[in-house]
């Protein structure tokens, strides 16, 4: 391992596992169940029919594979809590706006997963005809799998970053000052 680069199969399982995940939001948004008004003329009521619901199982398996990305670059840098302190500088800097980012677009393409499964698997009821003037068939919004893709790809740019600007603040040693005396100036007012 060179000095500040960190470990290349660490890039390359979190590059690979955010990938995966990534796929999964992209398959997920093209497999979304649609559903279609029926009638029932014997039983005189409206009720929806939805294609497959494999959206929900592709959500969950992008909400799966970026946590797991997201667990093995934290366990790995021990989630700056503990192990090594950063050395004071740039990279202790960058590794800290890197972290939080990586956190937040985290956070954000989880919602986006989970709500788009969550919301995919819901399916209207039996309703009867006499209240289904304006009835239609909940489906969820285009777009809420592609957001979670897209915070995905942000996610796995961000950890990359983090993961090799983390490497770099742990490994570098803490630059000290060389002073000349230990005694605090003092200069007279004039």
């Amino acid at each position: 391992m060179a000095e500040g680069r960190g470990s290349s199969l660490v890039h390359l399982l979190v590059i690979v596992l955010s990938l995966i995940a990534f796929g999964f939001a992209i398959a997920a948004e093209r497999r979304r169940s649609t559903g279609t008004l029926h009638d029932d003329t014997i039983t005189n009521r409206t009720y929806c029919v939805y294609t497959s619901d494999v959206a929900t199982g592709y959500g969950v398996g992008a909400f799966l594979f970026l946590l797991s990305s997201e667990a093995l670059l934290m366990g790995v840098t021990k989630c700056m809590c503990f192990g090594r302190p950063l050395s004071p500088g740039s990279n202790r800097a960058w590794t800290i706006i890197y972290f939080v980012s990586s956190w937040l677009t985290f956070l954000v393409a989880e919602a986006c997963v989970v709500a788009g499964a969550k919301q995919n698997a819901y399916h209207t009821k039996y309703r009867d005809m006499l209240l289904a003037e304006n009835f239609s068939c909940e489906t969820l919004r285009k777009g809420v799998f592609v957001a979670g893709a897209v915070f995905i790809v942000a996610n796995m740019i961000l950890n990359v970053y983090f993961y090799m600007y983390f490497t770099k603040a742990t490994t570098q040693p803490a630059h000290r000052t060389n002073r000349t005396s230990s005694n605090i100036g003092m200069a007279g007012y004039a």
